[in-house]
């Protein structure tokens, strides 16, 4: 572990990704000279930074807008890490200064905007100001991000009518993620690549206002939706949590992993129905199973209930897992999705 000689701190851990090792290297170097700034790692691949930041101790990140010989690629991979640890602080390096890109970097969650154009050792009063909790950023590219605030429309989507927020496309892979389809699955139902996939679900997120694909689907099963299975009315069952929560029960036992995920998530909290920690284990034991996509989030949702568990309810959740993972429904089985309900709504 680094110290500041000068002040007896621990240096800041700075992790550096450019877009190739050459420059990656030469930042590195420069970095290297303020004696509170510590190199945790560096990387020239999004590949390589994604493990990196899973690997190392990351005080704050120096990424370059272009990665894999892509432009914005590190805008989108900034997103990726964001979503793995949410208290990351990351600096973008533009080339760059265009509004849209300015934009972008920041809705990413950039902390930091700088130019290649300004010199190295401003770059390390950059990591200084963003490690303090500061921004980092130009007058104008303030202004690109208090104009567009001040143009958005105040409300955001917490409830049903947010679907309404997005467009035709970004309905069209909400669907596809909540039938349990995986991104290549979606690419091939939506005909569109896996790279175009990732790009509409980080809008869909920015706009909705949620981190995960977990947190997405939790939203979207118990918020909205048009059409229940075999037809049946919400004013045949007595209210929209009464509703919600029999849909998901059956759209669960049909094999719909969102919908066991989202029961889970009922169970969880007491939403719609009584608290049951046990029950919504068991449920997360059985989409874990199920859906490999969202499998690291589940594994973690599942692993937060289980400390408050103790070894006999942990055991009666995982018999009961066992006993309905017989009877549960494939996926594919699924007759009807939640697909086909955000089609019938929007």
């Amino acid at each position: 572990m680094g110290l500041d000689q000068g002040r007896g701190e621990r240096a800041i851990r700075v992790l550096v990704a450019d877009n190739t090792h050459i420059h990656t290297q030469l930042l590195a170097d420069a970095l290297k000279r303020d004696p509170s700034l510590e190199i945790a790692g560096t990387a020239s691949h999004s590949r390589d930074l994604i493990g990196a930041v899973g690997n190392q101790e990351v005080d704050v990140a120096v990424i370059s807008s272009n990665l894999d010989e892509e432009p914005m690629r590190g805008v989108e991979v900034l997103r990726e890490l964001r979503a793995l640890r949410r208290e990351l602080r990351a600096i973008i390096l533009l080339d760059s200064s265009k509004r849209e890109v300015v934009l972008e970097a920041f809705r990413a969650g950039a902390r930091g905007l700088f130019s290649r154009f300004e010199s190295l050792e401003t770059l390390c009063k950059c990591v200084h100001q963003v490690h303090d909790g500061q921004i980092w950023a130009s007058g104008q590219q303030i202004a690109f991000a208090i104009e567009t605030l001040a143009s958005t429309p105040s409300i955001r989507a917490v409830g049903a009518n947010g679907l309404s927020l997005l467009s035709k496309r970004e309905l069209d892979v909400v669907g596809c993620l909540a039938d349990g389809l995986t991104n290549r699955e979606i690419a091939e139902r939506l005909n569109l690549s896996q790279h175009n996939i990732k790009n509409y679900l980080f809008r869909v997120f920015d706009k909705l206002g949620v981190s995960s694909r977990l947190e997405l689907m939790t939203l979207t099963l118990t918020n909205s939706f048009g059409q229940l299975p075999n037809g049946t009315n919400a004013s045949e069952m007595g209210g929209q949590q009464q509703t919600t929560l029999a849909w998901c029960q059956k759209a669960a036992e049909q094999g719909l992993p969102s919908a066991q995920v989202a029961l889970a998530e009922m169970y969880r909290r007491g939403n719609g129905v009584a608290e049951d920690t046990v029950t919504a284990y068991m449920w997360y034991l059985v989409s874990e199973k199920i859906n490999a996509e969202q499998k690291d989030e589940i594994s973690a949702a599942k692993r937060q209930i289980g400390t408050t568990l103790n070894t006999e309810q942990i055991l009666a959740a995982q018999t009961q897992a066992m006993d309905r993972l017989k009877k549960v429904k494939r996926p594919a089985s699924v007759a009807v999705g939640i697909g086909a309900a955000i089609g019938a709504k929007f």
